[in-house]
């Protein structure tokens, strides 16, 4: 008696083999909301509190971060109130009892710019939730800016870089070594990878003439320190533009659990933004700290 083989697309009992299909889940572009919301809780990186990230309008692409829960309209001042309608939040008062507030309002890693009672108190509250996420471990607040070897000065590296790609100059929201990439995993998370892999080709430090490239005039004080991938291959240049990591870049397929955060740059508005120095170059130097000059002068 000889024992038959299973089919492939059967199990050994015989019961068909069905697998499922697995759906790309894209974020639709023409949506109000471009935001997966079940992915946008997120921790604000100077506190370590909870917030949540809007799209701003429908005709902007700058998110904002909210503080997670509703206020009483009496307690938040009018220039502070915002409302969320069909995933966008809106800078304005929506004629209810309760709105948003931005987080950097009562952000304790940062100075109090209104003067409230009700908002102070909130303050206090999560700088004590900063306090026990410090004590327990569960955040690490960032350190301050590291001292170039043997000068012992503080190292040059923008906290918001502008970079160049395809033309078209953008401020990063984080420095270029951390852009973090914005497809899901199988686990339903963020990939934690960065764009600027280790054996991935890197951009180039310059200083350039601060304008947009959009025929704006530079501003008086002439040059900025620009991350400048206009000299990658255009392939790579749509990987960087799509904000994902080189092992997402291979499967187009794989969901977006994010909106890439690029922002068109514009001399006037990103002016905090302008540095007029290249970065120090910090430690061994690689691919990621390719700059024209070596160190800032």
């Amino acid at each position: 008696m000889r024992s038959t083989p299973p089919s492939a697309a059967r199990h050994w009992d015989g019961s068909p083999l069905t697998s499922r299909l697995r759906r790309p889940l894209q974020i639709a572009p023409d949506g109000a909301s471009r935001l997966l919301r079940c992915s946008q809780v997120d921790r604000c990186r100077e506190c370590g509190n909870r917030i949540e990230w809007y799209h701003r309008g429908i005709t902007q692409r700058r998110p904002v971060r909210l503080h997670p829960n509703e206020l009483p309209v009496a307690h938040v001042p009018a220039a502070c109130r915002w409302h969320v309608s069909s995933g966008v939040a809106y800078p304005a008062d929506d004629g209810s009892s309760w709105c948003r507030l931005p987080h950097a309002v009562v952000c304790p890693a940062r100075d109090a710019d209104v003067d409230s009672a009700q908002l102070a108190g909130l303050r206090r509250v999560l700088a004590v939730t900063t306090r026990r996420l410090i004590d327990t471990g569960a955040f690490i607040p960032a350190p301050d800016r590291p001292m170039s070897a043997g000068t012992g000065v503080q190292a040059c590296r923008p906290a918001r870089p502008v970079v160049q790609l395809l033309y078209v100059r953008y401020p990063a929201t984080r420095p270029v070594d951390e852009i973090q990439c914005v497809t899901q995993t199988r686990r339903r998370h963020r990939c934690t990878r960065t764009l600027l892999a280790p054996g991935a080709p890197a951009g180039i430090w310059r200083l350039v003439p601060a304008t947009a490239l959009r025929g704006q005039f530079a501003l008086p004080s002439a040059v900025m320190a620009l991350y400048d991938l206009s000299g990658l291959p255009y392939a790579e240049q749509l990987r960087w533009r799509a904000q994902r990591c080189a092992q997402h870049a291979a499967t187009p397929t794989a969901a977006d659990l994010a909106v890439a955060d690029w922002e068109p740059f514009d001399p006037l508005r990103h002016h905090e933004h302008i540095h007029s120095r290249l970065p120090t170059r910090m430690g061994r130097p690689g691919p990621a700290s390719r700059v024209q000059k070596a160190d800032c002068p």
